[in-house]
């Protein structure tokens, strides 16, 4: 990763912007919702290469800030929200796209399908992912 952010220390122009915005390892809520609210069903659990590519972004930001080349201005966390029509279709995308880095357990699979069966007729699920945006500026050199 540091070799990439050489790269774009590289090419971007002095006091330039770098935007690092990812999700971020959490075991992020699972939800219920409706026009009548919304209930937490559980949590998913976090795989362990979630966790180490967090781990690895993490430490490449922190050196490429201790080298001098880019310049924290701001940072800050807010939910992004993945809606499925049905648990089950929850259920197969988090198979097929989330395999490494999250996991159903299936207590959270069966108390989800259960909440989601008792709400309205416009019930959804979603998944409350944690999002991290920070602001880096390159420094003017």
């Amino acid at each position: 990763m540091v070799h990439a952010l050489s790269e774009i220390h590289r090419t971007l122009k002095p006091n330039g912007t770098l935007l690092d915005l990812r999700p971020l390892e959490d075991s992020w809520s699972v939800e219920v919702v409706s026009s009548a609210g919304w209930q937490a069903s559980g949590r998913l659990s976090d795989m362990p290469i979630g966790v180490a590519d967090d781990a690895a972004a993490n430490e490449a930001m922190r050196e490429v800030e201790s080298r001098g080349w880019f310049i924290q201005k701001k940072m800050e966390e807010f939910p992004f929200f993945y809606y499925w029509d049905t648990p089950s279709e929850m259920k197969e995308f988090m198979e097929e796209e989330w395999e490494d880095f999250e996991k159903l357990e299936e207590d959270v699979y069966r108390k989800t399908a259960s909440l989601w069966a008792s709400s309205g007729a416009d019930a959804r699920v979603r998944v409350r992912v944690k999002m991290l945006s920070v602001v880096w500026e390159k420094r003017g050199i």
